[in-house]
């Protein structure tokens, strides 16, 4: 397989364990888990993978998407779901500040409203600029915003940390953000 076909099936991946595990006739348990063999053979019928590939694509991804359990049977993704599943998280203290890279083109919407999930479960943050930057930038012209998350925390906001790192809350309420 190429490189740009990895990324392709990786994609392809994300799409299923994310948002459609119906697209190639699976179904995830209530905590996003996808039993692999079933994942492989229904992806391979777009993008002939193996075991091997599989573990390449989950080990090279640079967002750390996925995860597998301890005998690699079952694998899922770490985040950002639109589709209601416990990824057994464990309520986290967050830092007195993180940040949130959006798009130019939604800066209205989240000064009006703040920040809420639209199609996901959660409001995805991450604990540095730069990151938010990035994420920002695949929207547009990116805005940053920090969020006051000790506050948040402190007024009985929930907070997450997913196994790659993004912080996630269920919404920030426009008090707590500023834009930087």
């Amino acid at each position: 397989m190429t490189n740009k076909d990895l990324e392709s099936a990786s994609k392809y991946i994300s799409l299923i364990l994310r948002h459609k595990p119906e697209t190639i006739g699976i179904t995830l348990d209530e905590h996003g888990w996808a039993n692999v063999d079933e994942l492989i053979k229904g992806v391979s019928k777009k993008y002939p993978i193996n075991i091997e590939i599989l573990e390449n694509i989950v080990a090279a991804d640079n967002k750390k998407r996925y995860s597998f359990n301890d005998d690699k049977t079952l694998i899922r993704a770490n985040q950002g779901h639109s589709i209601p599943v416990d990824v057994e998280l464990a309520i986290v203290n967050p830092p007195e500040v993180l940040y949130h890279g959006t798009g130019e083109k939604f800066v209205e919407s989240i000064d009006a409203q703040g920040l809420i999930p639209k199609s996901r479960l959660y409001v995805h943050l991450s604990a540095d600029t730069d990151t938010a930057v990035k994420v920002g930038s695949r929207h547009g012209n990116p805005v940053v915003y920090k969020i006051f998350s000790g506050k948040m925390f402190h007024d009985g906001h929930v907070f997450y940390k997913s196994v790659n790192g993004v912080w996630l809350t269920k919404e920030v309420p426009v008090e707590y953000l500023q834009k930087i």
